[in-house]
C-alpha cells in the first residue's frame, strides 16, 4: 500500500520559516554598512568599534593562553578567576556585591547576555519596556523571546532621557521587565544618581524586573556612573550586564558577563550551557588581563573619546546643525531637521556625494528619525575630513 505524497509545488522554503522570526526586520545599521563595505574611500562614522587596537598587554594574556595549551572547555559559568574578578570589578566601581560562584555567569558579548536574560524571565505576552531610540537588538531580543516589546519615547528637549512620567504612562498589567540602557547607544545620554533613583522608586512600586546593559558605563564623561542595581531595594530585581567591548576595545575577542541573584543567574545558565555551553577559554583569558591590569588603557581611550566629542559637537553647531553634548558612550546624535532631509535621504545621500557613512536615526526607532547616528569611535584625522564633507554637503 502507497501512501500518497504532499503536494510541495506551492511550498516556498520561506513558509518554513517561524512566523515570530518573519516579523523581525533586518538591522538597518547592517544592511547600510554591507553598501558602506562595497565602496572605496569611505570615512565611516558609523559601526560603534573602538578604532584602537585592543591594548598589547591584553592581546597578549591571549596568546600565554594559547602557549600554554588553553584550548579547552571552561566551567558553564566561565572561569571561576574571572568571576572572581568581575566580582571584585564591580564591587569596586558600581557598589554592588556579588558571589562569584553562583551570581556571575560569562557570555559571549553583553547580546547573548541579553538573550539569555529575556529568555529566562519571560512568558508569552509579557511586556518589556525600553526607552527609544535605542540598540537595535532590543526589539528584536524582546520578540525573539515571545515577549512584547513596548516603546517609551523619549525626546531631546529632554536630553533623550528616560522621564519618570512616560514610564508610569506605559505600566499596564502585563509589565514585567524595563530594558536600561544608560550610557545610551545611539544617543550618548547619562542618568544622574537622582533620576536613577526615580525609576528604581517606580520599579520598585510596580514589582519591574530591571535589566540594564552598563556596556558604556566607563565611558561617562561627567557625573559618575550610577547603576541602578546599585539602590536600595534593586539588587534582587535587577539584572546587571556588562562586558569588555567598548571600555577595552575588545570587540572581536565576544566576552561579556552578567550579574543577577542565583536564581537568576542559575536560569540563564541553564539556557546558556545548551546553546553555547561557555565563552572561549582564550577570550576569558583576555578579560581577566583586562580587569587586572587594564584600566590606565581604559582611561586614556576614555580621554580621547572626550576630545573628539569635543571637536565633532562643536563642527556640527558650526554648520548650524543642533545637538547636545553627549555625556557617556562615544556617539553624537545629531539633529539634521534644518536640511529638509529625513534620516535616511541624509545618511545615503552624504554616503553617495561625500563617501562619508553615518547611521539613519530611525535604525534606532522610530523617534529617531530627524536625527543621524555619528560615532566618534574613529581618530581624530578622520573626524576632521568627515566634517569638512559633512558641512560641503549640508551647503
Amino acid at each position: 500500500m502507497h501512501l500518497p505524497v504532499k503536494p510541495t509545488s506551492s511550498t516556498s522554503p520561506n513558509d518554513y520559516v517561524a512566523e515570530h522570526v518573519r516579523s523581525i526586520p533586518r538591522s538597518g545599521i547592517r544592511d547600510f554598512f554591507e553598501i558602506v563595505q562595497s565602496m572605496d574611500g569611505v570615512i565611516s562614522l558609523g559601526i560603534g568599534e573602538p578604532d584602537f587596537v585592543t591594548p598589547w598587554h591584553i592581546r597578549e594574556a591571549a596568546i600565554y593562553a594559547l602557549e600554554r595549551g588553553k584550548t579547552g572547555y571552561t566551567s558553564n559559568l566561565g572561569l571561576l578567576r574571572l568571576r572572581e574578578a568581575i566580582s571584585e570589578y564591580v564591587a569596586t566601581n558600581y557598589r554592588i556585591t556579588y558571589d562569584a560562584a553562583t551570581e556571575v555567569l560569562v557570555t559571549v558579548g553583553v547580546s547573548e547576555a541579553l538573550d539569555l536574560a529575556l529568555r529566562a524571565v519571560l512568558n508569552p505576552g509579557d511586556e518589556v519596556l525600553y526607552h527609544e531610540p535605542c540598540y537595535v537588538s532590543y526589539s528584536p531580543s524582546i520578540t525573539l523571546a515571545h515577549g512584547h516589546a513596548v516603546a517609551i519615547s523619549t525626546n531631546e528637549a529632554d536630553e533623550f532621557k528616560l522621564r519618570p512620567s512616560a514610564l508610569r504612562a506605559a505600566i499596564t498589567p502585563r509589565s514585567k521587565v524595563l530594558l536600561l540602557n544608560f550610557p545610551c547607544n545611539p544617543t550618548g545620554t547619562v542618568l544622574t544618581a537622582a533620576e536613577v533613583k526615580e525609576i528604581a522608586a517606580i520599579c520598585c512600586e510596580h514589582n519591574l524586573l530591571v535589566i540594564t546593559d552598563e556596556i558604556y558605563s566607563e565611558l561617562s564623561y561627567g557625573e559618575p556612573h550610577t547603576s541602578i542595581a546599585s539602590l536600595p531595594g534593586m539588587r534582587e530585581r535587577t539584572i546587571f550586564l556588562h562586558g569588555f567591548s567598548k571600555a577595552f576595545a575588545m570587540t572581536g575577542f565576544r566576552i561579556g558577563y552578567a550579574c543577577a541573584p542565583a536564581p537568576l543567574i542559575d536560569a540563564m545558565m541553564r539556557i546558556h550551557q545548551y546553546g553555547i555551553l561557555c565563552a572561549p577559554i582564550v577570550s576569558q583569558e583576555a578579560a581577566l588581563e583586562a580587569l587586572r591590569h587594564g584600566r590606565n588603557d581604559m582611561l586614556d581611550m576614555r580621554e580621547q573619546y572626550r576630545l573628539r566629542r569635543n571637536f565633532l559637537v562643536d563642527a556640527f553647531r558650526k554648520m548650524g546643525l543642533p545637538c547636545f553634548e553627549p555625556q557617556g558612550a562615544f556617539y553624537l546624535f545629531a539633529g539634521i531637521k534644518p536640511t529638509g532631509k529625513s534620516s535616511h535621504d541624509f545618511a545615503f545621500g552624504l554616503l553617495k556625494q561625500e563617501q562619508v557613512a553615518v547611521v539613519p536615526g530611525t535604525a534606532f526607532g522610530p523617534s529617531g528619525e530627524g536625527y543621524v547616528r555619528c560615532s566618534y569611535a574613529t581618530g581624530m584625522d578622520q573626524l576632521e575630513i568627515a566634517a569638512q564633507r559633512i558641512k560641503r554637503f549640508i551647503g
